[in-house]
């Protein structure tokens, strides 16, 4: 069986909570030994010299019976968690093992330079007396974690605000306590026309409560697949105004074990079916679904750069190619309800920037669009891809920060953003449509950009194609509001595809951030005669 977005999101929040029992209430698997980051980090190297060893998978013909049903009835008590007792600023809780996570992943408690690992125990959940969890050995391990919010907060239990779960994915709620996007220790080989995509998986976590108000919670992860090893630490902060979404600042080391056709660092994954254009909007009675909407680039260079989603008819890869990029992320800008219409809120989904702390040196960032028919695929992928081969034997150490908010911390305040993409048949209104010409009308908003616009002068409008013809191109202030919406038609024959580059100027300089859209025939609704 498959596992899905939507399902890994609904069996995460199945994970409910209990009541009050002694503070030490779970069992130490091994006596305390040890622990530094930087000893994790030499593990993980020298593990790359070695075979990979597959994970350990306790007893596969219990747990691949534990099935959605079976593992949302397993719930951690959280009256058995760590740090619920006042020892910690936020309590830890483990997910299960189960039908779509089948290995053994070990948890560590950090005090004082010492990790204590936690034994899986039966009594540490609520199950059903028959549930044939019971029958798992005690050496099984967890699936994941989630962190809760504070035991003095009116969220706490029912709130968790960090999860790491599947593979090496984790992912946060935003300032609106949403969770939505994912992103991920590292992607390897992901749409590769000769070879399947790989998933190394985090297998050993150690956790540690620091008291830090700037990082109360510290994570470190071994990293482990058949091509790659790693050692990643996680700094948390979730501050007591939550307004201020999740935070994260990631340091990590990564080890080659043989050589990789597409290595992409610092990943984020999300979905998008389809947003005011595409062409699988005439499929749902919703007038937008996605979990976000765009990429946001911001260049080495200082150029502010937005590129919408597209729900592609194939796979598609786009490289946006710098040297040292002060960030980039996938954003959910359309916070309207009225625009998705849909009780699992949208529009309250969180935006996730990367903020690179370590220079980057060369290379791209790269863009995965895969086309999916429904909402439960995560089908966009953006990450970093150094210039060079990644070779086996490579290392490659990141420094960054991650901020899942509502809107990207660094916004360009003396330009405008883009709000809307809109697409639809070119020509004159009342006159014969041409065939094979589009048209294409872009808003852009940011009161303080737009009231500077003196009355009575127009933006220019610039734009570009790399195919086909512009014309018609047009600029006008959308009534009521500081809106500003550019309008062109495209002429292009149905098997081309135009990279589409377009910004509004005023007096030479820009106005706007920089709009970037892949044109294809097919990724668009069918128009009648056309």
């Amino acid at each position: 069986m498959t596992i899905t977005r939507r399902n890994l999101l609904a069996q995460t929040a199945l994970v409910a909570m209990a009541g009050a029992l002694p503070r030490m209430a779970f069992a130490q698997a091994t006596a305390p030994q040890p622990f530094r980051f930087e000893e994790l980090t030499a593990r993980a190297e020298a593990m790359a010299r070695a075979e990979y060893q597959a994970p350990y998978r306790p007893m596969p013909e219990v747990t691949a019976v534990i099935d959605y049903q079976t593992w949302g009835e397993i719930r951690f008590r959280t009256d058995r968690a760590p740090y619920s007792k006042g020892d910690g600023a936020y309590p830890v809780t483990f997910f299960h093992l189960g039908q779509y996570f089948q290995n053994r992943v070990r948890m560590f408690l950090v005090k004082d330079g010492q990790a204590s690992e936690v034994a899986y125990d039966p009594e540490l959940f609520d199950m059903p007396a028959d549930s044939i969890a019971r029958k798992l050995p005690r050496d099984a391990g967890f699936a994941g974690f989630r962190l809760q919010e504070a035991v003095y907060s009116p969220d706490w239990p029912t709130q968790d605000w960090v999860a790491f779960l599947g593979a090496s994915y984790f992912r946060a709620i935003g300032a609106s306590g949403q969770y939505g996007l994912s992103a991920r220790g590292v992607v390897i080989d992901a749409a590769m026309p000769d070879r399947p995509e790989e998933f190394p998986a985090f297998t050993e976590f150690y956790i540690e409560e620091t008291g830090d108000s700037e990082a109360p919670v510290t994570v470190c992860a071994l990293l482990d697949g058949p091509s790659i090893t790693g050692a990643f630490r996680f700094r948390l902060q979730r501050g007591m105004e939550r307004t201020k979404g999740v935070n994260m600042e990631i340091e990590s080391a990564m080890f080659l074990r043989r050589d990789v056709a597409r290595l992409g660092l610092m990943p984020i994954t999300s979905m998008f079916w389809y947003g005011e254009y595409g062409r699988e909007r005439p499929f749902d009675w919703r007038p937008e679904v996605h979990d976000s909407d765009g990429l946001a680039l911001w260049t080495g260079s200082g150029e502010r750069i937005w590129r919408p989603l597209i729900n592609p008819t194939g796979t598609q890869v786009a490289a946006f190619g710098d040297e040292n990029p002060r960030g980039f992320g996938l954003l959910q800008r359309d916070r309207n309800f009225d625009h998705y219409r849909d009780g699992v809120f949208y529009d309250r989904r969180p935006c996730l920037w990367v903020e690179p702390i370590a220079p980057l040196g060369r290379g791209a960032v790269q863009l995965l669009e895969i086309p999916t028919n429904d909402e439960i695929h995560d089908n966009i992928g953006a990450f970093w891809v150094p210039e060079g081969p990644a070779k086996a034997g490579n290392r490659y150490d990141l420094h960054y920060r991650v901020f899942w908010q509502d809107n990207e911390p660094y916004p360009a305040t003396n330009i405008a953003q883009t709000v809307s993409t809109r697409v639809g048949r070119g020509g004159q209104p009342g006159l014969p449509r041409p065939p094979g010409v589009y048209k294409v009308a872009v808003e852009f908003d940011r009161p303080e950009v737009m009231t500077r616009i003196p009355y009575g002068v127009f933006p220019k409008v610039e734009v570009t194609t790399s195919a086909g013809r512009i014309g018609g191109t047009l600029v006008e202030p959308v009534p009521n509001g500081n809106v500003w919406r550019a309008i062109f038609d495209l002429e292009l024959p149905p098997e081309q595809m135009a990279e589409l580059r377009m910004y509004l100027s005023l007096e030479g300089g820009p106005l706007t951030e920089t709009w970037l859209y892949q044109f294809r025939q097919g990724n668009l609704i069918p128009v009648a005669g056309q």
